[in-house]
């Protein structure tokens, strides 16, 4: 079966919509669909012929909604006032968790546009007896379903929009679903500064580019000359004092005191001792910033920072 439509869902994810073939939708169209949570008011999206035919051979499809109309100008009015609901049951919960006391951290709030489940979705470093502030939500929010929703810390991020340091939209917010154990070894191949403000995102741990971008750089690695090594070059003799992975480039300190940059094809590395000092890169530490060893095993720590919860 062709899929002609899909919606836009948490963490920016497209799942396939279905559609009675008597109704035809425009791309970005607001509608009203059945989600495991109920109903949910979602954006359209127009899905073509490739993706159409990745959905259909996919083993691990995304789940499918029902659509239930499009929205009207009413709908889209009652959305409006959820919204502003959702924003204000956000804060009578975190009321509740303060009263509590609860060493719990309240992410998101979520009202279904049936009104009929409320979600919280929290973090929290261990485990919370919620038990009492659950009572106080069920007189708070009444005849409405409520679901307290434990999630990692990348997760949290995921499901907010924003920015990393790049400029970038978050990945785990556009096309990344998975996350996969990191640590600083991988920086430190890449020739990144170890510094816990250069090296982690938003989410407080490591940047999830580190693993999915790995691979370029070793790849980029081979055939590059180490840092200190003697070579050859079109200029003489010197010695490697930094290397560009992505450019394919390194810097060479030659014998007049001069550094210059050369592509990794005009170097060639020689079996000689060459009377050049060279000053270690700068490339894991950064002298502005001591590093805190124990901070970043903290950035390395992955445990319960992603729970598949949202």
């Amino acid at each position: 079966m062709t899929i002609k439509y899909a919606v836009y869902y948490l963490k920016n994810s497209f799942n396939p919509l279905n559609v009675p073939e008597h109704v035809k939708l425009e791309h970005g169209q607001m509608i009203l669909a059945r989600t495991e949570k109920g109903e949910e008011a979602l954006k359209v999206v127009l899905v073509n012929q490739e993706i159409s035919k990745i959905w259909e051979k996919a083993e691990n499809k995304p789940q499918a909604f029902d659509f239930i109309r499009v929205m009207s100008q009413h709908d889209l009015e009652i959305l409006e006032n959820i919204k502003k609901e959702e924003v204000t049951s956000f804060f009578k919960c975190k009321e509740l968790v303060e009263k509590h006391k609860l060493n719990m951290n309240l992410t998101q709030c979520r009202l279904t546009f049936d009104k009929r489940k409320i979600t919280f979705y929290y973090t929290a470093p261990e485990r919370v007896d919620f038990r009492e502030l659950l009572k106080d939500l069920t007189q708070t929010f009444k005849r409405v379903r409520i679901d307290l929703r434990h999630i990692g810390v990348r997760d949290e991020t995921s499901i907010m929009e924003g920015a990393g340091p790049c400029g970038q939209p978050f990945c785990c917010n556009t096309f990344k679903r998975k996350f996969e154990p990191i640590n600083v070894k991988l920086a430190r191949d890449q020739g990144m500064p170890i510094s816990p403000t250069k090296i982690s995102g938003t989410c407080g741990r490591l940047l999830c580019c580190l693993t999915y971008e790995y691979s370029n750089y070793i790849n980029a690695a081979k055939g590059m000359p180490p840092i200190g090594s003697s070579v050859m070059t079109p200029d003489g003799l010197g010695r490697v004092c930094l290397i560009n992975f992505l450019k394919g480039a390194v810097s060479v300190k030659l014998e007049d005191g001069k550094t210059h940059e050369y592509a990794k094809n005009d170097v060639e590395m020689v079996d000689a001792d060459v009377n050049v000092e060279i000053d270690l890169p700068m490339n894991n530490y950064t002298q502005d910033e001591k590093v805190d060893m124990k901070q970043l095993k903290q950035l390395e720590d992955d445990r319960n920072s992603s729970t598949g919860n949202v």
